[in-house]
């Protein structure tokens, strides 16, 4: 899985890592949408209108989604 981040104009694709996963605890098998939920919910802050957006907790820019492979 990938993730979709937007930084300084530019879009980038990063890869899943397990110290990115590293405290979440999954209960039940999930599929990748669920996945990205769940790391949307634990990786990011999502700011008010009018910005509207998920911004990354380390400040590596807004996500905009993943992708499944």
């Amino acid at each position: 899985m990938d993730l979709i981040l937007l930084s300084d104009g530019v879009y980038h694709l990063v890869k899943v890592t397990k110290e990115m996963t590293q405290g979440i605890e999954l209960l039940n098998e999930v599929d990748c949408f669920d996945l990205c939920d769940i790391l949307r919910l634990y990786l990011t802050t999502y700011h008010e209108p009018p910005f509207n957006a998920h911004v990354m907790n380390d400040g590596s820019g807004h996500l905009y989604g993943c992708i499944c492979r």
